[in-house]
């Protein structure tokens, strides 16, 4: 296991002198929320707010020196709104500083009474997903509408937002999320909702790993209490009839068990290796988000997820699921890819749960590649925070899990996004039309540019040769700086609408927070967003 860092509000915030060297004390998270409650009554104007829109609270930040950040999701006549979240943020003392908007200007709508019945929303939005899938076969396709406002899209308007779900030929599971003018019929928006990835255990792929696990009677269950009660199970190669929100079944967790502590034998003939690296994958995730960012498990309330393993059928890919608060990996179909359940995919998963406790950005466009992105930094943070010499930390992602079949050394790659294929290095008005497994080229090359700067070099035994738009040499400020930077803006400053334009406003603000304004990082981050083409 890694050592534990320095964590990030006690090392590198440069508010030293506000509340808590006063002598006052730092403020608890429920006197954020009350500080911002008062604030958005003192403050309801400037923030768009009005009588028929109700709040609730998200997430909260308190920073080492008092100051919060309240973030909050919006409606409007007790209707959801895509876009109507935003972030207050206040003094040590309470008092209103500012505010990040998703969206500005008024969130009302004529009437909350849609022209579209919601079973034609239904309709629409399974042949929207059976058009996604064209060519297969789907089955058991079901659909779900929820009356919503969208200001995600411009001026706003009554919408249905419609999760459409089933299985492909194979049994493994398909999903989509429509926005529909509930007023027209027209489609306003539509993203794929499955947010994938593509004791001691002898692990797949991180050789012998220590594991936390729980004794129940004479058995061991891989079980961790000291990280929330986190766990791996099989899912005995089922597949869900329940994906998101739309539930016939689930596929089992069936947790695994063994009699002497020692998990799996490092080959897939053994179910449990497969278990021993999801498990272990997940524990230094865990460690992770803790020791650098202080933040305790995925939604920051202490309270573990878990995991699924051996899922469907050949399945090549890994998702993380809101509904279930939980991770589920396929065993890859030999081919192209072995088991999904490499470090560095199983800290992208997790860290899709962190993205959708706070910022939540939205699964589409400019905001699904930052979405995309910030998954891919974090799980390859997590690699380098790991510290494991059969798996040390580099800026591909997935390199273990691929066969020759696939034709790449990884799924991608931060240092050159292209070199995939299909990822774009540098920001142009097309990124958003990409799918987001390829728009968050963008910001992976950001990140890269940030940590390590331009040229080549060797990283954990492979070559990277990080390229720029600009023709700039670009020095790094090294990987820590890059994770609380990012961790930061995730957290603090990016709101569900945010595209490349915010979230290099967002990164500079973070780097103005933990650095100070003008400061050599703040500078740095400015220039790597010019090096991918963003500002």
């Amino acid at each position: 296991m890694a050592a534990a860092a320095v964590t990030l509000l006690a090392s590198t915030l440069t508010a030293t002198a506000g509340a808590a060297a006063a002598g006052h004390p730092v403020p608890s998270r429920a006197t954020a929320v009350r500080d911002a409650a008062a604030a958005l009554t003192g403050h309801a104007t400037a923030l768009g707010l009005t009588a028929a829109q109700g709040t609730a609270v998200r997430d909260v930040v308190v920073d080492k020196d008092g100051s919060q950040h309240v973030r909050y999701d919006r409606t409007f006549r007790h209707l959801p709104v895509l876009g109507g979240d935003f972030v207050v943020h206040l003094a040590p003392d309470g008092a209103y500083r500012s505010a990040d908007r998703a969206v500005r200007g008024d969130l009302a709508v004529p009437t909350v009474t849609p022209s579209l019945s919601a079973p034609s929303a239904a309709d629409l939005g399974t042949a929207a997903l059976r058009s996604a899938h064209r060519g297969e076969k789907l089955l058991k396709v079901a659909a779900r509408p929820q009356l919503v406002v969208d200001a995600l899209h411009g001026a706003p308007r009554l919408a249905w937002r419609t999760e459409a779900a089933g299985k492909d030929s194979l049994g493994n599971p398909v999903a989509r999320v429509v926005i529909t003018d509930a007023r027209t019929g027209r489609q306003i928006d539509a993203w794929d909702s499955l947010e994938t990835a593509s004791g001691d255990g002898r692990s797949l792929y991180s050789g012998t790993v220590p594991l936390e696990t729980t004794l129940s009677g004479s058995t061991y269950q891989l079980k961790d209490a000291t990280r929330g009660n986190t766990y791996s199970g099989d899912a005995q190669n089922k597949t869900d009839s329940c994906i998101l929100s739309i539930c016939w079944s689930r596929a089992p967790a069936a947790l695994f068990t063994d009699a002497d502590n020692h998990w799996g034998n490092g080959t897939t003939s053994d179910r449990a290796s497969a278990a021993a690296d999801a498990q272990y994958g997940t524990d230094t995730t865990w460690d992770y988000y803790k020791d650098v960012h202080g933040r305790n498990g995925i939604a920051g309330d202490g309270k573990g997820s878990y995991n699924r393993v051996h899922y469907g059928n050949k399945y090549n890919n890994a998702f993380w699921d809101d509904s279930c608060f939980c991770m589920t990996y396929g065993d890859g179909d030999g081919t192209t890819f072995g088991p999904l359940v490499a470090l560095d995919v199983t800290g992208h998963e997790m860290s899709h749960g962190v993205t959708s406790k706070t910022a939540n950005l939205t699964y589409s466009g400019e905001s699904g590649g930052l979405n995309e992105a910030t998954s891919d930094i974090f799980g390859t943070l997590v690699e380098f925070h790991a510290n494991n010499a059969q798996d040390p930390g580099d800026y591909l992602i997935g390199e273990k899990l691929v066969k020759p079949g696939f034709g790449k050394a990884a799924l991608r790659f931060m240092d050159q996004p292209s070199k995939d294929g299909s990822s774009a290095d540098c920001w142009s008005s097309s990124v958003g039309s990409l799918d987001v497994h390829y728009s968050s080229g963008v910001a992976n090359h950001f990140a890269y540019l940030l940590a390590e700067g331009s040229g080549p070099k060797t990283i954990g035994g492979v070559q990277h040769n990080g390229t720029t738009c600009n023709g700039a040499t670009l020095g790094g400020i090294g990987k820590d700086k890059l994770g609380k930077i990012w961790y930061r803006a995730l957290t603090v400053h990016m709101t569900s609408s945010t595209k490349y334009a915010g979230a290099r406003t967002a990164t500079l603000d973070a780097a103005k927070d933990l650095y100070g304004a003008g400061s050599a990082e703040q500078n740095a981050v400015a220039a790597a967003w010019s090096a991918v083409s963003v500002g």
